[in-house]
């Protein structure tokens, strides 16, 4: 016989109740003290079944008053158990003994609830299953909603703390008055004043229209700004200056103190000897703590601290690798020579993209790796060898000079890392910070102008292969990276290409008044905040044709004209020339033949001064082709007579 709890409730006790309990307050029955039906259909349900819905919710945790009314529970139970002579039926509170006898009556009505609790209990399951994806997209829809109202919160928030709470906080900060400044400069650097003033005037800039300081013009925080900034950080108005028009406010604070930091140590496989990952294995064996650094690099190493000197190690002795910066890797990367090729380094020491490139080109082809500063011929030679370069000519020219040297048209390729200001390797000479001037960058941008021409010339644009020159600079100023290329492109028939370089921001398409061509935004440019590198900058040119458009340089523009109104007149010059050899030889020449070439002259001296009529141009006063022939002709007699006499007087 089942005993199971009926659904009507007990009829109220005439004892006095025992405080604080009630008829759920006896512990859950386990598994093994389920009791067993005597039907057999009931039965078999009413083991699998679960514990009602119905019955968790009537269970309450009442706290123990006394620990004789736990006693006394306890005593009932058992009663209970003892009277029934069944295990699993509950304890019920009788009118007179405290128990509650079930007579047949509560059998027959509890067939009927286990079977609508069933009901329940399936049609509660099934609603359940329906009810947790409705739960699920509710509660996913609930999260959207307040991410959503966060960030609208978010940025209400900011624009009322940007309109007025921004002005009442910061409402005490003001420029300072010259009588301030001027009792500054008496003293030594205030530091922490400077650090707050810069912080709060570079704040105001970021949002001046809110943020503006009371009676201060944008262009009185600006020169504030540029000032403080100067003696903080160390450096001269000018390069502050010039650092001011290329960043905002914001990311000139990023840039500069970039530059405060060293950046990592990089070290490129000599892929001539070993490979990266035999590299790695034995340097870490070594002590030293490095990771390939990044994905655009297959042979770069980044070393993050070490035992021993990273730069006298037996494996670098041997040439395994060559400590080189990070963006140092990048204008032979776009340079990208093949093997069996002619290439030119216009400015090879110390030799660190030099072997990279020999590298490239396993130690095919030919490599001319020139260097004008002597002193700097011995690391570069030194380099040279101890990387394993077979393929290589080191030789000592001026840039300018080498289309004169190795010939016009002659090789495949042209790497021109130019010399330069060095403002983006503030990092690594900290001088720069002060040394720099606008006419060192002039000074510079003239140089290369010229050594990009140079460079330009010395390829072939025929060739099957190359016809490419790669120009690079560690610099940051307009004036040395796209003024230059652009004025490259006017000067010569090559147009800009791909650099092949993911990574980097486009060149300057624009600066100030400036306007370049458009194709330069296909060249790159590399910060040391954004980065992780020292600034860079990476060209890549492609000769169209062998035809060159003008001159070479526009502080030769007077010799340049000079040599135009003169080329005009170069079958004259070597007319003369030839008379003057037929001269200086006896000739058989009847006099009829000299007085036709007399004639001859007379008439093109015509045509000269009929055009120089007709064109209005003031020109400096040229000498005649007669007197450059007669001055010739006079030093050849005179190293003539100067031989006879020295002859004569050894006899």
């Amino acid at each position: 016989m089942v005993l199971t709890r009926s659904s009507k409730k007990a009829p109220k006790p005439q004892t006095p109740p025992v405080k604080n309990l009630s008829k759920a307050q006896t512990p859950p029955l386990s598994k093994a003290e389920k009791p067993q039906t005597l039907t057999s259909k009931k039965g078999a349900k009413s083991q699998k079944k679960p514990p009602l819905k119905k019955q968790k919710k009537d269970v309450i945790v009442v706290e123990e008053e006394d620990d004789d009314e736990e006693v006394s529970d306890v005593e009932s139970e058992e009663i209970d158990e003892s009277d029934d002579g069944e295990k699993g039926s509950n304890g019920f509170f009788s009118d007179d003994d405290g128990e509650e006898l079930l007579n047949d009556n509560f059998l027959d009505g509890s067939d009927d609830d286990e079977e609508e609790e069933r009901s329940d209990s399936d049609e509660a399951l099934s609603s359940d299953s329906d009810s947790d994806e409705d739960d699920i997209q509710k509660e996913s829809e609930a999260i959207d909603r307040a991410k959503a109202k966060e960030e609208e919160d978010a940025d209400a928030e900011l624009l009322d703390f940007n309109k007025e709470d921004g002005p009442e906080e910061h409402e005490t900060f003001r420029l300072p008055t010259q009588e301030e400044l001027e009792e500054e400069a008496r003293g030594p650097p205030d530091l922490p004043l400077l650090q707050s003033r810069i912080k709060e005037i570079v704040r105001a800039l970021s949002n001046f229209n809110v943020l503006r300081p009371n009676g201060a013009s944008r262009k009185e925080c600006v020169e504030q700004l540029k000032s403080d900034l100067a003696s903080y950080y160390g450096y001269n108005s000018f390069l502050i200056g010039a650092l001011f028009e290329l960043f905002p406010p914001v990311e000139l604070m990023e840039i500069i103190q970039a530059f405060e930091k060293q950046r990592p140590t990089s070290i490129r496989t000599n892929t001539l000897k070993t490979r990266r990952r035999d590299l790695a294995d034995v340097l870490l064996n070594r002590g030293v703590n490095l990771d390939p650094l990044s994905k655009w690099s297959k042979v770069g190493l980044v070393v993050y601290d070490s035992q021993v000197p990273i730069g006298a190690t037996p494996e670098y002795l041997a040439g395994y690798y060559m400590l080189q910066g990070a963006s140092s890797f990048l204008p032979v990367m776009a340079l990208a020579p093949k093997e069996n090729e002619r290439i030119v380094d216009v400015a090879a020491a110390p030799g660190g993209k030099t072997t990279y490139v020999a590298a490239l080109m396993k130690n095919t082809g030919l490599i001319f790796a020139n260097e004008m500063k002597v002193p700097r011929l011995k690391s570069l030679t030194a380099n040279l060898h101890r990387m394993g370069v077979t393929n290589t000519i080191v030789c000592n020219y001026d840039g300018r000079e080498l289309p004169k040297v190795l010939g016009e048209r002659s090789v495949d390729r042209v790497l021109l890392d130019a010399p330069c200001s060095g403002t983006g390797v503030i990092s690594k000479d900290e001088s720069v910070k002060t040394s720099k001037s606008l006419e060192d960058i002039k000074r510079f941008a003239h140089l290369q102008k010229q050594l990009l021409l140079a460079a330009i010339d010395l390829v072939d644009a025929t060739s099957k292969t190359g016809g490419y020159i790669v120009y690079s600079t560690c610099s940051l100023m307009v004036a040395e990276n796209e003024a230059v290329i652009d004025y490259a492109l006017k000067k010569r028939n090559v147009q800009l290409v791909k650099t092949g370089l993911d990574f980097g921001q486009d060149g300057y398409r624009r600066f100030r008044e400036h306007r370049f061509h458009p194709s330069l935004k296909q060249t790159k440019r590399f910060y040391p905040h954004v980065h992780n590198m020292d600034g860079f900058f990476v060209a890549k040119l492609k000769k169209m044709s062998n035809m060159k458009q003008s001159s070479e340089d526009d502080d030769e523009a007077v010799e340049t004209v000079e040599q135009a109104d003169v080329s005009s007149d170069d079958d004259e010059e070597a007319e003369a020339m030839e008379e003057m050899e037929k001269l200086s030889v006896p000739s058989k020449q009847p006099k009829e033949n000299k007085e036709r070439l007399a004639k001859s002259k007379e008439k093109k001296k015509g045509k000269k001064d009929g055009k120089s009529k007709s064109k209005n141009v003031e020109r400096k006063p040229k000498k005649k082709r007669s007197d450059w022939k007669k001055e010739i002709a006079q030093a050849r007699e005179e190293k003539r007579r100067a031989m006879r006499e020295n002859s004569k007087g050894k006899q």
